[in-house]
């Protein structure tokens, strides 16, 4: 009810946004509008989320063995974060690779001057480096709650909360939300 509710105050803060929008602005951002393919990729995301934290859920032995052989629980289940992000790593650059053969644009990343292919593959490392990290701190902070079911239960729901909480936040300050009103970025 409470991941509901989230969506529909962003939802609305959207419309809020369209609002404040003028009509090029808005004819730009329908152009690329595809209600069918967005709500397709959008359950695929959920899908694969789910996945993802249910490949944590049995790296458990893995886990465990840790535990066993005198790792400390903090850092116990970083092994299982590991194997489950390569496998995800591997599965991405492979449909990358496969759509750069097919759309010809491999070549892409380096015809662009010296000082941008730089600043790209540096804020490229950056996200991925953050992305990863959540996981470790997803880890890591289960350790302090394996007394409550509960909360372990909701980590990963409050992860995937706090993503679109400090998204919206990155989106205010890197000034996507430019030309909004207060009300909007409020709401937001």
């Amino acid at each position: 009810c409470i991941t509901l509710a989230g969506i529909a105050v962003i939802g609305y803060a959207g419309s809020l946004r369209s609002k404040n929008m003028t009509e090029e602005e808005k004819k730009a951002a329908i152009k690329d509008f595809a209600l069918t393919k967005g709500l397709l990729v959008a359950l695929q995301a959920g899908v694969m989320s789910a996945c993802f934290a249910l490949g944590l859920d049995a790296g458990t032995p893995i886990k465990e063995a840790a535990l066993t052989n005198g790792v400390k629980p903090l850092f116990a289940g970083l092994p299982v974060i590991l194997l489950v992000t390569f496998g995800g790593f591997l599965t991405n650059a492979a449909y990358c690779i496969q759509q750069n053969i097919k759309n010809k644009t491999g070549k892409d990343y380096f015809s662009v001057p010296g000082g941008i292919f730089v600043n790209n593959v540096l804020f490229c490392a950056l996200a991925g480096v953050l992305w990863y990290s959540q996981f470790f701190g997803l880890e890591m902070g289960k350790s302090f709650l394996v007394d409550s079911p509960l909360l372990m239960a909701f980590s990963w729901s409050i992860l995937m909360s706090l993503n679109v909480t400090f998204s919206n936040v990155w989106g205010i300050l890197l000034k996507e939300w430019k030309g909004c009103n207060s009300k909007t970025i409020s709401v937001l």
